[in-house]
């Protein structure tokens, strides 16, 4: 079962001036009021964010919806979107692992992964004894992902009072937070190289092509900063 109190205590991790769960609703009111304008319903907004909860992959397939996509073509696009998890579960889920916890636990609240829980449990995980950490990150994961369909919600509804630039404001918030976020994580080679490649090569790849710049800028930046981590012997 799962422990209540460890539970808990990583839903209380949401509470405070740093909680991810602010610049998460404030791009998932844009997402809602997004999903709106494309046509679904608020059934099918909430449920955008239940079953899928991954707001770049949201807001693709919201977009694709608007330009008429194919549902195939939809249904790649989402897919490479929200490959970025892969790595992010790799990352994560050894750290929470013990040999007492049933899998279940593992299996169900892979489907809390997301950038903003990410954060929280990579930076507090060490502070949880190791048996209980699938708990903690449980109450983290439920948080967000709760904090996500309750705002799609009051998005979908707040839809024809917010225009176009109120919402761009309001989705780029999340990526503005978890940017500020990583600056603060520029401890070692690797983090801070990644983080400095990537904000410059992203301009750069961007005059030659719009469509792949951000694939290609974090690609070269995630593999320099990875052979100079390497080189260098830092972990």
């Amino acid at each position: 079962m799962i422990n209540s109190k460890i539970f808990f205590k990583g839903l209380k991790s949401l509470i405070g001036v740093r909680s991810p769960a602010i610049p998460l609703a404030a791009c998932f009111v844009a997402l809602g009021a997004l999903l709106k304008d494309a046509g679904l319903n608020i059934q099918q907004s909430a449920a955008s964010s239940f079953f899928t909860y991954a707001l770049p992959g949201q807001l693709v397939m919201a977009e694709s919806l608007l330009i008429g996509a194919s549902i195939i073509n939809i249904f790649i696009a989402v897919w490479l979107v929200n490959f970025r998890l892969y790595p992010m579960t790799v990352s994560l889920f050894p750290l929470l692992k013990h040999k007492s916890q049933p899998r279940w636990k593992y299996y169900l609240s892979c489907h809390f992964l997301a950038i903003s829980s990410w954060l929280i449990a990579k930076d507090t995980y060490k502070k949880i004894d190791q048996k209980y950490r699938i708990d903690f990150w449980m109450g983290i994961g439920f948080g967000t992902w709760t904090t996500a369909i309750v705002t799609t919600l009051i998005g979908f509804t707040l839809a024809d009072y917010l225009n176009k630039d109120i919402i761009i404001g309001l989705a780029i918030v999340n990526p503005v937070y978890f940017f500020c976020m990583m600056i603060g994580a520029m401890n070692n080679l690797k983090i801070s190289l990644a983080i400095i490649l990537g904000t410059t090569l992203g301009p750069v790849f961007y005059l030659f092509s719009s469509e792949w710049a951000i694939l290609f800028a974090g690609l070269s930046a995630g593999s320099i900063s990875y052979l100079f981590g390497v080189r260098d012997g830092s972990k």
